[in-house]
């Protein structure tokens, strides 16, 4: 695929993004026409470029890291699902994150658990595990932050679906974690929890944890 045609490409009614954005890791030069891809009136090739982006900071993110600005700036911005997928792209670039870019949005970042938007809220509590993974040096106050969703005043379906979701994001750094019972007793509340879906993950999440958090 030649540079000149990607964007091309990305407005056909085939949904090749997984296959270009494969093109691009290898081609790196390919980016920055991906990069142009985000500003068109055309949605399709939007959210198609955005797409890939998302795909190559997971696979590759050292090659999108440089442009970690574009994203931060997306959160801010009224297109949703540029926001969305930008909140994705800075969770896979935290990994790489030398400069400390996130640490400098973390404030901004956590206000959307609040959003009135439950996906919008679900995003940031869908990359908060691999972001405190990757900056355990932040993982108490992200554990701060999910805590507080409980709380939240939310319809009460939404509310358990993101419930659920801090469930995840707490296993995947469990271990980092100094104050364990808190989160014990936190998945503990959701045992009681009115979806079945967020109770079977509370019920699996007991079972994997129940020892580390009993051996303090």
């Amino acid at each position: 695929m030649n540079k000149s045609n990607t964007l091309e490409e990305l407005g056909k009614k085939e949904d090749k993004s997984e296959e270009i954005a494969e093109k691009v890791i290898e081609n790196p030069d390919l980016l920055l026409e991906i990069f142009q891809g985000l500003s068109p009136e055309n949605k399709r090739i939007k959210n198609r470029s955005a797409k890939i982006l998302r795909i190559v900071s997971e696979k590759n993110p050292e090659i999108v890291y440089p442009h970690i600005s574009v994203f931060i700036d997306l959160i801010d911005g009224e297109d949703t699902i540029l926001k969305w997928i930008a909140m994705d792209v800075i969770g896979n670039l935290a990994p790489v994150d030398s400069e400390n870019q996130f640490n400098r949005i973390f404030k901004k970042f956590y206000t959307f658990l609040s959003d009135e938007s439950m996906i919008t809220a679900g995003h940031i509590i869908d990359n908060s595990g691999k972001i405190a993974r990757a900056k355990p040096e932040l993982s108490k106050k992200i554990t701060t932050e999910l805590l507080k969703v409980e709380e939240t005043p939310r319809n009460d379906e939404c509310k358990n679906i993101l419930l659920g979701k801090v469930i995840l994001a707490f296993d995947l750094y469990f271990d980092q974690i100094e104050d364990k019972e808190q989160i014990h007793s936190f998945v503990q509340r959701q045992q009681e929890n009115t979806r079945a879906a967020t109770r079977s993950k509370a019920e699996k999440f007991l079972k994997k944890h129940s020892k580390e958090s009993t051996q303090l």
